[in-house]
């Protein structure tokens, strides 16, 4: 398929561009796209052999939900992937980025396990999209840990590295033949931070510990998966791989203040430099997030840091295990130093030492802390560039509006949002940014994790009350497609709805 011969170009050969040169559209080599995720549109929990995840887990014994839902049903994808299926083809988008549940193929979490019933999902999912035109993009882990593997320690454990490559190397083996663009973690920070604050699945409590451990072994779990790929299917598959970090943006709370420069610039490498500064710099954590850590640790009385240690031959595996970077971004913050002293019990909190705010007058969305800000993203992508290296090819992953739950199919705020957001990248480019392509996050209305059913980010109202689950359509659905038609954002066109 020319489509792609097209996407391996952007990620795999260097580009030619000229200096200095200003688009007033996005080039023919840039992919839109839009995404879900496997345990907050699939549905079907418990069906056709699936084993338990940690969210099925979670939602069923905790009361962190906002609104006490599952995911048991969410969208009903597993039952109405053709009509997924439709609405990513009506929408003329490159690309549909989803995940793999690990439990629909291998219900255990250990690849001796398997359900042939899941399989045949996602080649259904993946012949489909193929046959209308859409690239398959797959992100191998979206948060949804087999519940069996939890018990036995989940990502804290190092012994879930060798479970993760297992079942990474039979989905390679699976689906690789007709997958090209593989995604080993989304928002590892994410998921590292806050599901060891009781804030996410699995809703642990062991933050300036528990955090640690996750990420350490997710850094050296992600390093594994990509040489693996190298090693043994790259020759023959010719696919890429890369990962997927989330970054809020970081601003000095006063800009002529030197001590918040410096607190704006520390968060950025505490949280996105975490995981960005071993795999696509040096195979080992920043210096400066290093000596905090080990200050606190010193302070609370550890013999040791509570920063994991990677070995000289991890670090190596580790440095420059990517083809690409995907970029998840919601959020601005003004930043400044909080000044505590160490806490009795450690927490990333503490060890950030920081305090963040929003600026009042920045225009809010539903969700609590996300504001509208697209400059952001544009400052974003090319600091970036500085802090990575320009030759570092970036394609946003995420980016949306989540909008409340009494929110209509005319949506003009999430048409702002996309308009502002989308105009951003092109200006970051114009930059000098080297970004190659951009994924909203939805397709569709879904189980939005901790806020359940409360919060929307779809182009596509979905009908909860339905057992069919209807999609329809929403305003800015028809303003994403004609940005994508005409590669550019027109801030005056004014759509109508699409025919159903």
């Amino acid at each position: 398929m020319i489509f792609i011969f097209s996407l391996m170009f952007w990620v795999v050969v260097d580009s030619h561009k000229i200096q200095n040169q200003i688009y007033d559209r996005f080039p023919e080599d840039f992919f839109f796209g839009v995404g879900t995720s496997a345990y907050q549109i699939e549905g079907a929990w418990n069906l056709s052999g699936k084993g338990e995840s940690i969210w099925d887990r979670a939602t069923h014994t905790t009361p962190y939900i906002t609104d006490r839902s599952t995911g048991d049903v969410a969208c009903d994808s597993y039952h109405n992937y053709r009509e997924d299926i439709r609405i990513v083809k009506q929408l003329k988008v490159h690309c549909y980025r989803f995940s793999i549940s690990w439990t629909r193929i291998f219900p255990n979490g250990t690849v001796n396990n398997v359900n042939q019933d899941g399989i045949d999902y996602y080649n259904n999912l993946i012949d489909g999209l193929r046959a209308v035109g859409v690239e398959p993009m797959i992100t191998l882990f979206h948060w949804d840990t087999p519940q069996v593997l939890q018990e036995l320690g989940g990502w804290a454990s190092e012994t879930m590295i060798v479970w993760y490559l297992e079942y990474v190397e039979r989905v390679f083996e699976l689906f690789g033949d007709r997958v090209q663009v593989w995604t080993t973690f989304n928002e590892p920070a994410n998921f590292c931070q806050f599901g060891y604050t009781q804030v996410s699945a699995p809703f642990l409590n062991s933050s300036g510990i528990g955090s640690y451990l996750c990420a350490h072994n997710i850094i050296r779990a992600h390093a594994g998966a990509y040489d693996l790929y190298q090693k043994k299917f790259k020759s023959r598959q010719k696919g890429i791989i890369g990962i997927s970090l989330d970054s809020f943006w970081n601003e000095p709370a006063d800009p002529n203040s030197e001590e918040d420069k410096k607190a704006a610039q520390f968060s950025l490498e505490f949280y996105f430099g975490w995981f960005a500064w071993p795999i696509f710099k040096t195979g080992d954590y920043p210096d400066a997030v290093k000596l905090q850590i080990a200050r606190r640790s010193r302070e609370q009385g550890f013999p040791r840091s509570r920063l994991p240690v990677f070995t000289r031959q991890e670090q190596m595996k580790i440095r420059r295990s990517f083809d690409y970077l995907g970029l998840n971004h919601y959020a601005t913050f003004l930043t400044k130093p909080d000044n505590q002293t160490a806490s009795m019990f450690p927490t990333r909190q503490n060890d950030r030492n920081l305090i963040e705010s929003v600026d009042p007058s920045w225009k809010p969305t539903s969700r609590s802390g996300f504001t509208v800000r697209p400059e952001s993203l544009r400052k974003l992508l090319l600091w970036i560039g500085q802090y990575l290296g320009s030759h570092v090819k970036i394609a946003i992953t995420e980016s949306g509006y989540n909008g409340a739950d009494t929110e209509t199919l005319d949506d003009p705020e999430r048409i702002d949002y996309l308009n502002g957001y989308v105009q951003a990248v092109l200006d970051a480019m114009n930059q000098g940014a080297n970004v190659k392509a951009f994924t909203w996050w939805s397709l569709m209305d879904n189980f939005e994790w901790g806020d359940g059913y409360t919060k929307k980010f779809g182009f596509y109202h979905v009908d909860f009350n339905d057992p069919r689950r209807r999609r329809t359509a929403k305003k800015s659905a028809k303003v994403y497609q004609n940005i994508i038609v005409t590669r550019k954002v027109d801030p005056t066109f004014n759509p109508s709805y699409f025919k159903h």
